[in-house]
């Protein structure tokens, strides 16, 4: 039979897995009667635990929000869960706080695990691989995280102190229309009141963000994400990139994702849709143009270059390469 403090952290856990837990439910997996359900209740406040008791028909017990994190029991898949997110935040560089506060949160985990439970991760670890290296990206503050998220829910403005790529510093009110995490780093989309234009912004860079008087409607539309990916595809580059491809939205997309390049997708017919072949034109900007050449023959689809006359030489040059290879014999015998 169980000990009464392994039945009061059993009463934890139970609560924790939320909402309200009746004194029938709770005594019946305890093993207990209702009035001992009551005294273990008693034990977890005396330690500072907030249970709240809710009267009424379907009444119980239920933990309330304290002024302090309270002794968290996790299962075996929970504990294991929380591990690898960590792990795989910190590689991905989506920690929102110093490495140091991921590196102790897992260590502390990995104290108290049990050594089943330990050789299993250890073992997931070994196993586990990654396609790309660890993410050594700045990570956002938190406190400048919070307030913004606070400021996108309630449609209130925010004012933020801001260095952009080439150092200069400015404070900007932002109407914040959401937070992205996208490709290792995060971002928040909204409009500059100052310019009254669409902007996106490194939350890494925002030194200071303070909520501001008064409110905004959110305009209707594409999502931040796609908004996000969109910026980047209409930013600022040495080249502009016009094309036309015949082929799918999908066959494009695989080569030429949202955050690379604008496609405009004409009104289909009521017979068509995403897997129909036809022409589409795709609108880009880019600081070089050599990677691009590849990017089009991976397609395998007939395509148009409209602009610049630059990237048509590339092209040309390339099929040039590639027919002087195919055509040249073998200069080496293979190995028996």
């Amino acid at each position: 039979m169980a000990r009464p403090t392994g039945r009061v952290l059993t009463l934890l856990e139970l609560l924790q897995s939320g909402g309200t837990r009746t004194v029938a439910e709770l005594a019946d997996r305890l093993g207990v009667e209702g009035r001992t359900v009551r005294r273990y209740v008693d034990h977890l406040i005396d330690l500072d635990v907030p249970v709240e008791s809710v009267r009424g028909r379907y009444g119980g017990y239920r933990l309330g929000p304290g002024y302090r994190l309270p002794p968290l029991m996790l299962s075996d898949d929970e504990a294991l869960a929380v591990l690898l997110g960590l792990i795989a935040g910190r590689r991905a560089g989506l920690t929102t706080t110093q490495h140091t506060a991921s590196e102790t949160a897992s260590a502390k985990i990995r104290r108290v695990l049990p050594k089943h439970i330990a050789r299993r991760l250890d073992t997931l670890l070994e196993a586990l691989a990654f396609t790309d290296r660890p993410g050594e990206f700045d990570a956002p503050d938190t406190g400048v995280l919070l307030t913004i998220a606070d400021a996108v829910r309630h449609h209130r403005p925010v004012s933020i102190r801001y260095t952009d790529r080439d150092g200069r510093r400015s404070e900007r009110t932002l109407h914040a229309y959401g937070i992205v995490a996208h490709s290792g780093r995060w971002y928040v989309t909204g409009m500059d009141a100052r310019i009254g234009e669409d902007r996106t912004f490194r939350l890494d860079r925002i030194a200071d963000a303070r909520t501001l008087p008064g409110s905004f409607e959110a305009p209707v539309g594409p999502g931040s994400a796609q908004r996000v990916l969109s910026g980047f595809a209409t930013a600022e580059y040495r080249h502009e990139v016009t094309l036309r491809i015949h082929g799918t939205v999908e066959q494009i997309r695989a080569r030429l994702p949202a955050g690379v390049a604008n496609l405009e997708e004409y009104e289909s017919a009521a017979d068509e849709d995403r897997a129909t072949e036809r022409w589409l034109r795709v609108e880009l900007r880019a600081e070089r143009l050599d990677w691009l050449p590849p990017v089009l023959a991976s397609l395998d689809r007939p395509f148009v270059i409209e602009r610049p006359d630059e990237l048509r030489d590339l092209v040309t040059a390339l099929a040039d390469r590639l027919t002087s290879y195919a055509a040249e014999p073998d200069r080496e015998e293979p190995m028996s």
